[in-house]
């Protein structure tokens, strides 16, 4: 690991002076938003989508336009992210799995960070709430509630859906958690620092309940909205247990026979807009404040989350909408701004990119690679697929081409995105397919680890072991 460490120091350019000590004042800003898929305007999900912070920190840096969760669902994704540790080797798969029981001596990203010399300060939703983590923080602010909507909007059969639940708020932004989320990384950059600062900030929305204030809802008036295209039987020729997933007599089928689905996706609009909003007041404070020119910048969402798509709303699904996560980095003297790289990655990069760009040792815990050379050239070679894995030995595997999914029981699916971005036909049972099926089922991983020991808390009905 020592010549590793070398190797990474003599890499990176903006370490070509003689003050040794360079890297180690690079601060790290580090935003996560929950739930947020690719509709997104610098991603262009949809059409339309108004999020001008979201496109101030594409020009301020990199765009990864393909980039993956490790699962899709809050709490094993942002534990492998935050660990470095694949579900596949931790054994958090779902939801009600408590990660640190499971990986009792990983060090996570703030931890490695403290350790070496700085300053590690977070607020908001970073870990997933059931299995917060104040312990790897040097200070940190959990996350707070929200104003809660009138009985009238309770009442009104346009604001849920099952469990899909949303709703104007008649309340100003500074009501609201995330805004004072926002408030409390704004305040940490209105100051000076005598060591260098690993400053997270998580933003909830736009999770459920999609409950932002009105003037969000007014920027998409219901007569412009545009439900997903989905193609009748999309889902005739995907195997039992990606039907399974996709569950569409539940909650798609409760949209459509109440007639929310336009209500659903306003909603969904309005509370992504209203995160842009405060992740537009954090970008403010940094570039007023004397970080800004040696501030790494990162955001990233845990995962994606379906409309509709594949007849599945939420995450917790394996299909190119659950998994495809928004992913901006700006690295001082290394970005270009306004880049764009189209490399296949997924997110167990992250833990050991900031490592090397902070000159932090990169440990043997650490399932992901470095994507640094990424960061200095968008064309660099990259071979490595995204992989995604949702509930033990399922995974799917993302390359710059193809999706492949292999379920548990064996069944498969293969779309392939240069012909059919909307994922709409398997061709898994095609002969034609078999070579590039072989090559893909290489990247699936050799040992599942046996599922970590579930919560005792009631689980939801993602939560159901599988």
């Amino acid at each position: 690991m020592k010549f590793c460490y070398l190797l990474f120091t003599f890499a990176i350019p903006f370490l070509t002076s003689n003050d040794s000590s360079a890297a180690e004042r690079m601060n790290v800003l580090f935003i996560a938003v929950d739930d947020l898929n690719d509709w997104i305007s610098p991603l262009g999900g949809y059409e339309g989508c108004k999020t001008p912070n979201f496109e101030r920190l594409a020009k301020r840096g990199m765009t990864f336009t393909k980039a993956y969760c490790a699962a899709p669902a809050c709490n094993p994704s942002r534990a492998s992210l935050m660990t470095g540790i694949r579900p596949w080797n931790s054994g958090v798969y779902l939801n009600p799995q408590p990660w640190r029981p499971a990986t009792p001596d990983a060090v996570t990203l703030p931890q490695h960070f403290s350790k070496h010399g700085y300053h590690s300060i977070g607020a908001g939703k970073i870990f997933h709430g059931s299995f917060d983590e104040p312990a790897s923080w040097d200070e940190y602010q959990k996350k707070g509630g929200d104003p809660k909507p009138t009985k009238q909007v309770l009442n009104d059969p346009h604001s849920r859906a099952g469990g899909v639940i949303w709703g104007v708020l008649d309340v100003q932004d500074e009501e609201m958690n995330d805004y004072k989320t926002a408030s409390h990384s704004i305040n940490y950059l209105n100051q000076a620092h005598d060591k260098p600062f690993f400053l997270a900030c998580g933003i909830y929305r736009p999770h459920m309940p999609w409950q932002v204030p009105r003037k969000y809802y007014d920027m998409y008036p219901l007569e412009e909205i545009n439900t997903p295209y989905v193609p009748d039987g999309d889902l005739s020729d995907i195997p039992a247990a990606g039907v399974r997933v996709a569950r569409p007599q539940g909650d798609h089928a409760t949209m459509l026979k109440t007639k929310n689905w336009k209500y659903a996706v306003q909603a969904y609009l309005a509370s992504i807009t209203f995160a842009d909003a405060q992740v537009g007041r954090v970008l403010d404070a940094l570039e007023a404040s004397e970080h800004n020119d040696n501030t790494i910048v990162v955001l990233w969402g845990d995962h994606g989350w379906h409309l509709g798509e594949k007849e599945h709303w939420r995450k917790f699904a394996l299909w190119e909408e659950a998994t495809r996560v928004p992913f901006f980095m700006s690295v001082p003297g290394m970005t270009q701004p306004g880049s764009r790289c189209a490399a296949t990655i997924d997110l167990m990069s992250l833990y050991p990119t900031l490592c090397e760009l902070c000159q932090l040792p990169i440990t043997e815990q650490l399932d992901g690679v470095s994507i640094a050379p990424l960061l200095r050239d968008s064309k660099s070679v990259w071979k490595r697929p995204a992989i995604t894995t949702h509930g033990r030995n399922n995974h799917a595997i993302r390359s710059d081409q193809f999706r492949y999914i292999q379920y548990a029981d064996g069944s498969e699916e293969l779309y392939d995105h240069s012909s059919d971005p909307g994922e709409f036909t398997n061709l898994a049972s095609d002969p034609v397919m078999q070579a590039a099926i072989s090559e893909l089922k290489e990247w699936l991983p050799k040992h599942n680890a046996p599922d970590a020991k579930f919560s005792n808390k009631k689980p939801g009905k993602n939560r159901k072991k599988k």
